[in-house]
């Protein structure tokens, strides 16, 4: 993978012999074993903590299709040596592309080729859900993690010598720290922050299908191309390989508007999309309608906790699928709590660590959130909106685009890897 990264911004040789903390109060509690959970546990062993993560389902595994992993993401999971793996079970695409779903007209183009890889340091790679998720568990495996499944936190009690999560069925379990992981329904967040999910009113239709049961214009499809539309989209690209087609379909449901309880069935998801191109329909034909996931997030929280107690991942800052940061996002929040770990003392002061992290990872997940309900208006704009949205981008080149994308695909933890490869660390 040598060909897919800038050594400049960070020599993998530096990253993966990274001095480890000796760390006198170094255990640390993980609640939830999704993508997040299992990134914090990967990046916080290898800064020399005693980790234990615990899933409340009977094993550990994931749910869902694929995941757009922007360079953001994939340095740090560069910086773990999982890239390799990453990009050989996932599919590097050409170019992100937009296009109409009424006439079907390109509206605009974002390449992400050699240009790209060397602004960025790292490659765009999407990949299912699944192989990211069983890649990060078997290198907690490898790590030493301890992956503990059947249990689910109730609460978590904090004191001045560590935490005691307690769980439903009566066990206690001590650490110097506990980090909540337990995404979008985070019963740690409703301690911590007291909010609830906020309904967007939108619906996502999602699956795969194998490659050589879609229709020919998709078989070899080497971009991410999303379809937009009045109100919805489609989002199509290959995942393992090329084997498959991840589609996602999306649409604002009138059911929801008209404050329906039950809202996004089928009926609705075939009378919106009925108006849309002809390769939208076709493609339409390979979507799975026995489910349809209702998508939420959460306000932006100032707050994830303090002490000995943080919130992280969908726990600390579920985001709208539209800028296709929330596992990025998540992977970033694990790799600073690794870098100021491993640059503390020689005993961790768990409250200065947590307030420096949430200090970075507030104000650059807030706007992640924020900026991806914003993006998700302009890819479903409607009437006369729509015309400018294509009549304005028709007018910017592709790599023009890599200005608007340098708030997203650099960032704070980009910051923090070159200053460690700079000083030497």
């Amino acid at each position: 993978m040598a060909e897919l990264y800038s050594p400049i911004l960070y020599p993998r040789s530096t990253l993966l012999g990274m001095s480890k903390c000796d760390l006198d109060n170094g255990r640390v509690f993980v609640v939830g074993g999704g993508i997040g959970g299992l990134a914090t546990a990967l990046g916080l062993t290898k800064s020399g903590c005693s980790v234990t993560v615990v899933e409340q389902a009977g094993e550990f595994g994931e749910i869902g299709a694929g995941l757009q992993i922007g360079p953001n993401a994939t340095r740090i999971l560069d910086s773990w040596g999982l890239l390799d793996k990453v990009a050989n079970i996932g599919v590097l695409p050409n170019n992100i592309v937009m296009r109409d779903a009424i006439s079907g007209e390109e509206v605009a183009r974002l390449p992400l080729g050699e240009a790209f890889r060397e602004r960025y340091g790292a490659p765009y790679v999407v990949i299912h859900r699944t192989d990211l998720h069983a890649i990060l568990l078997q290198a907690c495996r490898e790590a030493g993690v301890d992956l503990v499944t059947d249990v689910r936190i109730d609460r978590v009690d904090v004191g001045d010598a560590g935490t005691s999560a307690v769980a439903s069925d009566g066990r206690t379990f001590d650490a110097d720290v506990t980090v909540g992981a337990d995404g979008l329904h985070s019963v740690l967040r409703r301690t911590i922050v007291g909010d609830e999910p906020v309904p967007s009113g939108y619906v996502a239709y999602r699956g795969t299908v194998p490659i050589e049961n879609v229709p020919e214009h998709d078989r070899k499809l080497d971009d991410v191309v999303v379809w937009v539309g009045p109100g919805w989209h489609l989002v199509q690209y290959r995942l393992r390989a090329g084997k498959v087609l991840n589609q996602v379909a999306v649409f604002e449901s009138p059911g929801f508007l008209r404050g329906d309880a039950e809202f996004g069935g089928v009926d609705e998801f075939r009378a919106v999309f009925a108006g849309c191109h002809p390769q939208v329909r076709s493609a339409l034909e390979a979507v799975g309608t026995d489910k349809h996931w209702p998508l939420y997030d959460r306000r932006p929280a100032d707050f994830w906790g303090e002490d000995r107690l943080v919130l992280t991942g969908d726990a600390a800052h579920p985001m709208l699928q539209y800028l296709a940061q929330g596992c990025c996002q998540a992977l970033e929040d694990a790799k600073t709590l690794e870098i100021l770990v491993d640059d503390a003392d020689t005993a961790v002061q768990w409250r200065t660590v947590l307030e420096q992290f949430t200090e970075s990872r507030i104000p650059r997940t807030a706007e992640v959130q924020t900026k991806a309900r914003m993006f998700g208006d302009i890819c479903h704009a409607r009437g006369v909106n729509r015309v400018l949205r294509n009549e304005l981008l028709s007018h910017v080149n592709g790599t023009d685009l890599y200005d608007y994308a340098d708030w997203i695909y650099g960032g704070p933890v980009l910051d923090l890897l070159k200053s460690r490869s700079l000083t030497g660390v």
